[in-house]
């Protein structure tokens, strides 16, 4: 069975940094898309980093210039570096992937990690 496992949230000061891991476990072929969401209370989920297989990236307009995704391929690992970080950056960070299964069926599945908490101290 697979899962997308986080790590590395956590409490910061404004002007801080954290990095944010989201490993596969289990059998997969192929990982498409590989993204980072966000969801702050009362608020609804947005997008904030996107990698495609083929290596590009895009930012949510507020996080551009101070978050990078990354992606490794041979460990099927995403990464999310964020810097200078806000009070406004304070949510819920979940992980995204669209994996290729291999057991029980060659499948396509859209995967979400378990959600790993961002707080952001003024």
């Amino acid at each position: 069975q697979v899962q997308l496992v986080e790590s590395g949230g956590g409490l910061v000061q404004a002007g801080g940094s954290l990095r944010l891991s989201c490993a596969v476990s289990g059998l997969i072929s192929i990982i498409n898309t590989m993204a980072w969401y966000r969801q702050a209370p009362g608020k609804q989920r947005e997008l904030v980093a996107h990698s495609t297989s083929g290596g590009s990236a895009n930012y949510a307009d507020s996080v551009k210039g101070r978050f990078t995704i990354s992606r490794d391929n041979a460990r099927n690992t995403v990464y999310l570096e964020m810097a200078n970080l806000k009070p406004e950056d304070t949510a819920v960070y979940s992980c995204y992937m669209v994996i290729r299964t291999i057991t029980p069926t060659v499948a396509w599945g859209n995967y979400w990690g378990q959600g790993t908490q961002v707080t952001v101290s003024s």
